[in-house]
């Protein structure tokens, strides 16, 4: 009996979880949905990166959470809020800093030229009469991905205080996070790179494992940032298992990859130019595979929402509504399997790298 109420909890919980994105969804979109719509913009809006993080409302109503604009210009460093904006993405709203002027167009920020009241832009969408600083702003991305940090510490941190100061098994959280990590020793990390080396990188895989995992469950939110549905973020952990593959990749590997051992010197070189192109595309596969799935997952259910408006019909919330929460439910899934199968795909590239081959 107990078993069944809590299978019900779980069940209830994890629909009421999966509701919550179109509570936002709703409280922005159909006020917006009086004028004209273009889902295109509605969708990439919503998976995009900005300078502020937006959490539901719009124009003047919106609740934003602003976070610092930092800029590197020809006269040097430009810091301001995200708010001076006024919610602004359309270079409308111009703010005057240090003498210089600067709008936010489609969360691209550039510095107008002087005496300059619009942005203008050519054919090719290259400003006439502004130029783009260099920009290193805390986005909303950034911030998501501080925010993944800050729980991961509050995590571990406890269940390394829990293990210092006992030897009884862990209970609750530090139970749930206790298994994870033993997951990712005993059925990642062991098989693909072996009992002997599997030890170094563990810190890494466990890092990358969560990292994925939680910024992707804090995705699922209403309002929440789409992490690893940005390929500048897929392509630096991708970056990083490949430098963890040159760095410790063996005398064995190397041989194997430059220079084959048993087959006919002319086809050597051929293979050499194989293996190097191979040993770049693994980690493209990685961050491509991430990026495609996470993002695959939020246009589906942002494209099965946008229906109503597209079709201007309420009627249409009966089917696309349960389709959006199925594709919902299944993304909780997809959040912990893309974070498996980067983890893992990472390990056995590493493995790859760091065993000893057998020589006869």
């Amino acid at each position: 009996m107990k078993a069944h109420q809590s299978l019900k909890m779980i069940v209830t919980l994890t629909i009421a979880f999966a509701m919550m994105p179109f509570l936002s969804f709703a409280k922005k979109d159909i006020a917006e949905a009086e004028k004209e719509f273009n889902p295109t913009d509605m969708i990439m809006h919503h998976i995009g990166d900005a300078h502020g993080w937006h959490f539901f409302g719009s124009g003047e109503s919106a609740v934003t959470l602003p976070l610092p604009v930092i800029l590197y210009t020809d006269n040097g460093l430009v810091t301001f809020m995200s708010s001076d904006f006024h919610h602004d993405t359309e270079g409308e709203y111009i703010v005057e800093k240090d003498g210089m002027s600067f709008v936010n167009f489609h969360e691209k920020i550039y510095q107008l030229n002087a005496g300059v009241q619009d942005i203008e832009f050519n054919e090719d969408q290259e400003p006439l009469n502004a130029s783009k600083p260099y920009d290193f702003s805390i986005t909303k991305n950034v911030a998501a991905m501080l925010l993944t940090v800050i729980v991961m510490l509050v995590f571990f941190f406890s269940l390394a205080k829990h293990h210092k100061k006992n030897t009884h098994a862990p209970r609750g959280m530090n139970n749930a996070l206790e298994t994870l990590v033993l997951f990712v020793r005993d059925d990642i990390a062991k098989p693909q790179i072996g009992e002997k080396k599997y030890r170094k990188f563990m810190p890494y895989l466990l890092t990358v494992f969560f990292f994925i995992w939680i910024t992707n469950m804090l995705g699922l939110l209403p309002g929440a940032a789409n992490v690893t549905g940005n390929i500048s973020v897929t392509v630096s952990l991708g970056l990083f298992t490949l430098v963890l593959i040159l760095v410790n990749g063996n005398s064995d590997f190397w041989k194997h990859t430059l220079w084959m051992p048993g087959i006919p010197t002319f086809v050597k070189p051929i293979l050499a130019v194989v293996e190097i192109l191979g040993l770049i595309i693994k980690p493209v596969a990685l961050m491509i595979r991430l990026f495609a799935n996470i993002t695959a997952g939020h246009i589906i259910i942002l494209s099965l929402l946008g229906l109503i408006f597209i079709l201007e019909s309420a009627g249409v919330a009966g089917v696309s509504v349960p389709f959006a929460l199925f594709i919902m439910v299944l993304e909780l899934l997809v959040a912990f399997l893309q974070a498996f199968i980067f983890t893992m795909l990472s390990a056995l590239f590493i493995g790859m790298a760091v065993q000893e081959h057998e020589h006869h």
